[in-house]
């Protein structure tokens, strides 16, 4: 399961965002980018010591300051159920798919062919690769 995927799940669920300096953030995903900066909603800060909050409507938390997300159980669950079907998806298509195995097989060995012929030409002096020997030479 990528960190990425979890988090776009999560988006309007609840989550608990301590950054690196010790400072909490409750609220709701709103989005989250590919660096891993988010934006929540309906938040509620808590200072490193616990002794003061602050409520916000929004805020932006970059993400090289995280050092941990909470995220409630069922979110990921739905992942799992998630990466579950698009694994089954998967599976089908390639049941589906016709001949698919004999068509790895023939690429298989038009490749090892391929292969072995370079491996026989770099074998051969400079002047002399693809050429056949003369044989009648006295």
């Amino acid at each position: 399961m990528l960190p990425l995927s979890l988090l776009k799940t999560a988006t309007s669920h609840p989550m608990l965002i301590e950054l690196k300096n010790g400072e909490t953030y409750n609220g709701h995903l709103v989005s989250c980018d590919t660096w891993m900066n988010i934006n929540l909603r309906d938040v509620i800060c808590t200072s490193k010591d616990g002794d003061r909050f602050w409520r916000m409507p929004e805020c932006y938390i970059r993400g090289n300051t995280i050092k941990y997300l909470r995220i409630p159980d069922e979110v990921i669950d739905m992942v799992k159920e998630d990466v579950q079907l698009k694994n089954r998806n998967r599976q089908e298509m390639n049941k589906n798919r016709p001949n698919s195995n004999a068509n790895n097989q023939r690429n298989r060995q038009n490749n090892r062919n391929f292969n072995q012929q370079n491996r026989n030409n770099q074998n051969q002096p400079q002047g002399m690769k693809n050429r056949v020997p003369n044989k009648n030479k006295n």
